[in-house]
């Protein structure tokens, strides 16, 4: 899942505006950096790493702004999932020791027949994705990027950017300084929940759904397995967190918002009751819950990633449903190539041109089968049902198709 890339700085914006657009002559005056980037969560920082790793070939001076101290996130034990695509771009900067692998998913519809498995085997890959604690994955990043010479204002949060002919202007302050930044590319990487933000032009939808989530114990685990289960109100995942026994799972539960009101009200055993009755008996008994939350489900995109100099990643481009789990990988992978286009062209127009041309058709196909995904198996009619079923039971007789469908979660659209 990708539901705790959420981003901590609170004040800049979560995508690029055109009313914060001027056209202010500041020909000859000096910039304080190349790239500034806003917000330190996955994406912000492995950003930053990656620039900065890069400087060898291209030197740039890079910024990093968020509200935040990175120590507040290594406590935070919420999961994430992070497809094996995502762990090669990562693993040069830093790996969590803690990750859990995912080595088969296993993906079913409850009430009726048809199923399929995702084998790493298949795929000739060591895993298929990974689980990782979200505090676990910001201390190996933030790790990485302090031994880089990337400029940190930590503690610090940042106004709307002013566009100028050349660069952005940002107002950032905090407790000790405010003071005004000059910028030749500006990176709003952060963007918050999608009941936080403003509707977007690129297309927003409430689904309709809250999502339940916490850390599950079965009494019969089944390692490395990830379960993806579909209801007539949302999917049930379950990710293998390890634990003892291997029988920690991370839960997150999708239902109707007043379905999800009423079970944040129940007591543990009878919400783990409600769990076992919709998810099944293939793990056995639902034994313990912990760190219950929920937040409503939507989906939310820019339109473009580059608006000028101010470009958009991760949550500040779009917010997915959790469903299949690609929101972080989405992110992660327009990071890495905005991260190329500058490597090769410098903080510039021609960069950004070539980052936003290169991750048109990723994002295209990624947002669209997320959002399909999210709408397509929440409609409770038997006739589709069925039809959902057949689709599944195929997949498991037609290789091709699913190598590819697996191939898209797991890397994406390379251009």
């Amino acid at each position: 899942m990708d539901r705790t890339q959420q981003t901590d700085a609170a004040s800049a914006p979560d995508a690029p505006r055109p009313d914060t657009v001027s056209h202010t002559d500041t020909a000859g005056q000096p910039f304080d950096f190349d790239v500034t980037i806003v917000g330190a969560g996955p994406v912000g920082l492995a950003l930053a790493g990656w620039l900065a790793r890069r400087s060898a070939t291209r030197a740039l001076s890079v910024a990093l702004i968020d509200a935040r101290e990175p120590e507040d996130a290594v406590s935070d034990p919420r999961a994430i999932a992070v497809s094996h695509g995502s762990r090669m771009i990562l693993e040069p900067l830093r790996w969590p020791a803690d990750a859990t692998a995912i080595q088969r998913i296993h993906v079913s519809q409850r009430g009726h027949f048809g199923r399929t498995l995702i084998e790493h085997a298949e795929h000739g890959l060591p895993a298929l994705g990974y689980v990782l604690r979200y505090g676990s994955v910001v201390h190996a990043l933030a790790e990485a990027v302090r031994a880089t010479s990337v400029h940190w204002f930590k503690s610090t949060t940042a106004q709307p950017p002013v566009q100028e002919n050349d660069g952005v202007t940002l107002r950032i302050e905090n407790s000790h300084v405010t003071r005004t930044l000059r910028t030749r590319v500006l990176v709003s990487a952060e963007g918050g929940l999608f009941h936080e933000q403003q509707a977007r032009a690129g297309g927003s939808r409430d689904y309709g759904q809250t999502a339940l989530v916490g850390t599950v114990t079965v009494s019969a685990p089944r390692p490395h397995v990830a379960w993806e289960r579909f209801t007539s109100q949302g999917p049930i995942a379950l990710l293998p967190l390890g634990g003892v026994r291997g029988a920690d799972y991370a839960l997150v539960w999708c239902c109707a918002p007043e379905e999800a009101a009423r079970r944040a009200e129940l007591s543990d055993d009878a919400f783990l009751h409600e769990l076992g009755v919709a998810f099944g008996e293939r793990m056995g008994q639902f034994t313990q819950i912990k760190g219950r939350a929920a937040f409503p489900l939507g989906l939310n995109s820019v339109d473009a990633l580059v608006k000028g100099r101010v470009v958009a990643v991760g949550n500040a481009a779009q917010t997915l449903h959790p469903v299949a789990g690609q929101g972080l990988n989405l992110g992660l992978r327009d990071a890495h190539a905005l991260t190329d286009a500058l490597s090769q062209f410098g903080a510039t127009p021609l960069a950004l041109a070539a980052f936003a041309q290169r991750r048109a058709l990723d994002r295209r196909l990624t947002i669209g089968a997320t959002d399909t995904l999210a709408r397509l198996f929440t409609v409770d009619l038997p006739a589709l049902g069925t039809l959902r079923g057949l689709a599944l039971a195929a997949l498991e007789f037609v290789p091709p198709v699913k190598s590819a469908l697996a191939r898209q979660m797991m890397f994406g659209q390379r251009r």
